[in-house]
């Protein structure tokens, strides 16, 4: 298993927590609520295997892309 451990801020309240992320299942796309204000925190992870590296996208579920 390949699985990472990284310190993220939550967007609704600024408050950091732990979140662990298995790589073994390639791209993927969840949510989390935090454990400070319980808001959902939308998180991204997509696996660029080309460079070596692990892209992670953090928002608040209430932001809208356009």
């Amino acid at each position: 298993m390949n699985i990472i451990d990284k310190i993220l801020s939550c967007p609704h309240c600024g408050h950091d927590q732990h979140i662990n992320i298995d790589l073994s299942n390639g791209d993927q796309e969840y949510y989390d609520d935090c454990s400070a204000c319980c808001n959902p925190i939308h998180i991204r992870a997509h696996i660029d295997e080309q460079h070596h590296k692990v892209e992670l996208y953090i928002d608040a579920d209430d932001e809208q892309i356009y």
